[in-house]
């Protein structure tokens, strides 16, 4: 992981909630509810963009956002990140050079992530061309993965309004968060599989929410191969998957998914 200074004043904010709601009988109820907020993201003390977020592991979310969003491609020159939520705000600062930011923040594109959700003119002329290393997959590892994130969704299971994502390894989820926006969820371990270095060829990657384009563009910029949802797809989501060559499944859900792209990379061997 990159040697860079992470100063995190106070504590991370609470996840959930306790509140009294009122049934169709007007009797009282405790029901838990999941906490928003604010977190502006500061890049060399210049201003980029205002993300609402649970802010479970914020300093992963900011650099994961960064990084895909073209504005930071150095781990190295990473020099700290501080987090402070009682200005709600989170500093980047780098040694990298940051003038193309301005330029490009003139190009800025809403999508349609939940919340906030945004892409930038020159992340599609990064991927040109770009195609995720091929990988096979077999029907029982899809089900297994299935399994293993059934144990997951805390947050969701206990207040929910937030989508969950996952990245996945050998049937195994690597590394689980949850947010607001499933935007938020796939920045936060885009940045975590980014400070470590690490590649995503040989995983998977899982979100509760639909797939969209930014969620494939997303995937793609990770190297990740399979992604999995248990919504469904867009079709400009589905054009994307076909052009990085990403295997996409949706609708996953207990043992019934479907299969958008790539069916031929999937080794059928459970029988009905």
């Amino acid at each position: 992981m990159s040697a860079f200074s992470l100063i995190q004043p106070t504590e991370n904010p609470q996840q959930t909630m306790e509140v009294t709601v009122y049934d169709q009988y007007g009797e009282p109820l405790s029901k838990s509810i999941a906490c928003e907020r604010p977190l502006t993201v500061l890049l060399n003390w210049q201003e980029v963009v205002t993300l609402m977020t649970l802010g479970s592991r914020p300093e992963a979310l900011v650099l994961g956002y960064l990084k895909n969003q073209g504005f930071i491609a150095e781990r190295e020159q990473l020099q700290s990140v501080i987090i402070d939520w009682q200005t709600h705000s989170a500093a980047v600062v780098t040694k990298e050079n940051i003038d193309r930011v301005q330029p490009a923040l003139k190009k800025k594109t809403v999508t349609s992530g939940c919340g906030q959700g945004t892409m930038y003119g020159n992340v599609m002329q990064q991927l040109e061309g770009y195609q995720v290393p091929q990988t096979r997959l077999k029907q029982s590892q899809i089900y297994a993965t299935l399994e293993a994130l059934t144990h997951h969704n805390q947050t969701y299971k206990k207040a929910g309004a937030v989508h969950g994502c996952a990245i996945c390894q050998n049937n195994h989820v690597r590394s689980f968060v949850e947010d607001v926006g499933r935007h938020n969820a796939v920045d936060t371990l885009a940045g975590e599989l980014w400070l470590q270095g690490d590649s995503g060829h040989d995983k998977l990657f899982y979100t509760t929410g639909r797939l969209t384009s930014e969620m494939v563009i997303k995937v793609a910029q990770m190297g990740i191969p399979v992604l999995l949802s248990r919504s469904g797809v867009t079709q400009m989501g589905l054009d994307l998957a076909n052009q990085f060559g990403i295997t996409t499944i949706a609708r996953a859900k207990g043992l019934r998914f479907e299969i958008y792209s790539g069916a031929e990379k999937i080794d059928f061997d459970v029988k009905g």
